[in-house]
């Protein structure tokens, strides 16, 4: 829903909904977008990684990132655009220039329903996404995000760890199939997404374990496939990525999206 009768408007509004398993293809916009899941996950795909968005998390694209869209469950979600001059001149001095994933706090919630509200009046509601760009800067990032390695060996190690599902390998063998070596491994990991390679694995894991848990699987089935030797191993491990149990994950990814009057 466009906010603004101009030439080309300042801000823009959409709602969608999706169902389990559809996909965006790869697309880019002119507009910095932010995506918040009201109720279901998806998955957002760059270059440079994948964030995970489970229910009540959203994510932030600046203008021109080339991304696409995996829904893990049944989604609603709601978009706000911003014109590159409007991000220029409306955002905070922090910069708002890299995608991340983030926690909805109460406020950006209420702020969100307030930019969606039909009846609002434009100058109103002009403030109100003004506002949303200063507390996206104030809100600290989710840790659902699994970067990818940019260099050749990096791509090569990533490969042989995301293909290892149960976490059968140890760091020895991922890098001997990597043909690399482990003091090569512990090196670039850090260099190029951020993390070391212990926390990489394990982030991926979870990513992997969500993907499960939206597609119905048992908390205890999702636990056993990704390789934890027990089910408080996983929950604990899972808590710690995502701040949220996997009981508290799938209930949410299944509740309805808030019904109020906007």
């Amino acid at each position: 829903m466009t906010r603004q009768s101009a030439e080309r408007p300042l801000f823009r509004t959409r709602r969608g909904s999706k169902a389990r398993g559809s996909s965006v293809v790869l697309h880019a916009h002119d507009e910095a977008q932010l995506i918040y899941a009201a109720s279901g996950a998806m998955q957002v795909h760059t270059a440079y990684g994948r964030w995970l968005v489970p229910p009540q998390l959203a994510v932030w694209l600046p203008a021109g990132v080339a991304h696409r869209l995996d829904v893990l469950s049944d989604s609603d979600f709601w978009m706000i655009y911003w014109a590159p001059s409007a991000t220029r001149n409306w955002a905070p001095s922090k910069s708002l220039d890299r995608t991340f994933a983030l926690k909805v706090t109460p406020l950006l919630r209420e702020l969100i329903f307030a930019a969606f509200r039909a009846n609002a009046v434009l100058d109103k509601t002009r403030l109100v996404v003004k506002l949303i760009l200063h507390e996206l800067t104030e809100v600290p990032d989710a840790p659902t995000f699994l970067p990818l390695p940019s260099g050749a060996i990096g791509k090569r190690v990533a490969k042989v760890a995301l293909a290892d599902v149960r976490h059968q390998l140890d760091i020895d063998e991922i890098a001997s199939r990597s043909a690399t070596s482990v003091r090569t491994v512990s090196r670039l990991f850090p260099a190029e997404t951020g993390l070391t390679f212990k926390a990489w694995r394990q982030r991926a894991r979870i990513v992997l374990a969500i993907d499960q848990l939206s597609s119905g699987r048992s908390i205890a089935r999702v636990a056993a496939h990704v390789g934890f030797a027990s089910t408080a191993a996983f929950c604990y491990s899972f808590r710690q990525v995502t701040h949220m149990t996997p009981t508290a994950f799938l209930d949410q990814s299944t509740s309805p999206a808030d019904d109020r009057k906007r």
